[in-house]
């Protein structure tokens, strides 16, 4: 009788004990899944942002420079989006910019902006409001009237005109000046800004890069 009982209570107690293996298999099993669904999804997230990266920037055609009073006072940077780019927000792009003494860093001023070309490049912002923190954005073309001075997005075939008050910056930039910098957007590759100005100015406007 007494052998018959702890038979069977050894028996329930290796049933417990295998119901208490499945059950620990089971969470830890569920574990591993959570946490492999986890790391899956931070390397798609990962994957995509890389992907924009590469994919998505803005590109620097060209950089003229407004003569005054012997220096350049004004700057503008010609931009667009690289190619196959998604749309870029110039209001979280910032501007950096060197003469090789000092180097502002300068943000979008949603009240030097134009989508106009009123009274010519260098003519139609009021730059003397623009501050040595700041830039000002002219629209030279707008495919699809996408950019404006509260939402300066631009994309495919868009292109600005980013102008900088160097008198404000550098109070103007001489001769023989080695310029350097670039426009970092939130997300992607960043225009790359480098010349030399020429030894004298003999035009008003002149082509720097």
């Amino acid at each position: 009788m007494f052998a018959s009982n702890d038979q069977a209570s050894i028996g329930i107690g290796s049933l417990i004990i295998f119901i208490a293996m499945i059950i620990s298999a089971g969470v830890a099993a569920s574990v591993v899944f959570q946490t492999m669904n986890t790391m899956q999804q931070q390397a798609l997230q990962t994957s995509q942002e890389t992907i924009k990266d590469i994919s998505s920037g803005l590109r620097l055609t060209h950089v003229s420079g407004y003569v005054s009073n012997s220096s350049i006072s004004q700057l503008c940077f010609f931009v667009k989006t690289t190619a196959g780019s998604s749309a870029i927000d110039l209001s979280e792009a910032r501007l950096q910019l060197s003469d090789s003494e000092q180097m502002p860093i300068l943000l979008f001023d949603n009240e030097s902006f134009s989508n106009t070309i009123s009274n010519g490049l260098f003519q139609t912002l009021n730059m003397s409001n623009v501050t040595n923190e700041e830039f000002g954005v002219l629209v030279i073309r707008d495919i699809d009237n996408t950019c404006s001075s509260d939402n300066p997005v631009i994309n495919d075939n868009d292109l600005v005109g980013i102008l900088v008050n160097t008198t404000s910056c550098f109070s103007g930039i001489a001769p023989r000046t080695s310029v350097s910098g670039k426009i970092v957007p939130e997300q992607g590759m960043s225009a790359i800004i480098s010349f030399t100005t020429p030894s004298t100015y003999t035009d008003t406007i002149i082509d720097l890069q």
